[in-house]
């Protein structure tokens, strides 16, 4: 059962329970409400483009749209197991139909990352994958992210929502390293939302240059990419592992 609530300006979306599966400010329909949503978008701080970004679980498609939106050329491919949260998207969250660019397909996660056409096909793959009790993220077994990791160009990247109780950050932070060869993470935010990255390749890391990249993306996003070099600054100096928030 899906619903829709309003409040101080806010669309959110909900799998019949309290918790906010996305969220739309309803005169700023193409921005990123969320800071943790804000955060999947890291990536940037490592890459100035991708040709194809994939996101498996649309919640309230403010990923999907600010990537199809702000970063064209970019092909924008959205995962969404439960076709009444796409028509719920287009009809109250301002999803724009599908085109040459954006694709809205209603599949379930894993059945798209197992799919060998897609093998090296993916740069950036942002997931996001919840049911209406959110306790904690579908489909994250070791060898789901081992599709993932396999969808990946040599270069990508992923982000994932973390979002669940301690310990288990840990335990699917552990799962990525099995599959990719660099993984950080950002402190939490919204009472347990960990967002983390993941490399195919380790990057090299100059705070420097990340934080005139930060710059570079809030002058042309808008988004608050200073907080993301801050916190994996935190971690990278204290080589720090999730906290029981």
């Amino acid at each position: 059962m899906l619903n829709i609530l309003e409040n101080d300006g806010v669309r959110t979306l909900h799998f019949g329970s309290s918790v906010v599966q996305g969220a739309m400010r309803i005169n700023q329909p193409n921005e990123i409400e969320l800071e943790y949503v804000q955060q999947m978008m890291m990536w940037l701080l490592f890459r100035d483009n991708a040709a194809h970004i994939v996101q498996l679980g649309l919640g309230a498609a403010a990923l999907t749209k600010f990537c199809y939106q702000r970063l064209s050329p970019a092909k924008v491919t959205a995962i969404e197991l439960d076709p009444d949260v796409i028509t719920a998207c287009r009809n109250h969250f301002a999803l724009p139909p599908d085109d040459g660019r954006l694709n809205v397909l209603a599949l379930d996660a894993m059945d798209y990352v197992s799919d060998f056409s897609r093998r090296r096909s993916i740069d950036v793959l942002q997931v996001d994958l919840y049911d209406a009790q959110a306790i904690r993220p579908l489909r994250s077994t070791a060898a789901f992210y081992a599709q993932c990791a396999s969808c990946l160009t040599a270069t990508g990247i992923l982000t994932i929502n973390l979002y669940c109780d301690w310990p288990e950050h840990l335990h699917h932070i552990q799962l990525l390293q099995d599959s990719f060869e660099a993984v950080a993470w950002l402190p939490e935010v919204h009472q347990g939302n960990i967002v983390a990255i993941a490399f195919k390749r380790s990057p090299s890391v100059d705070f420097d240059d990340l934080y005139k990249r930060a710059e570079q993306i809030h002058a042309k996003l808008g988004l608050p990419a200073h907080t993301w070099v801050d916190g994996l600054h935190k971690w990278m100096s204290n080589d720090e592992e999730p906290v029981q928030g």
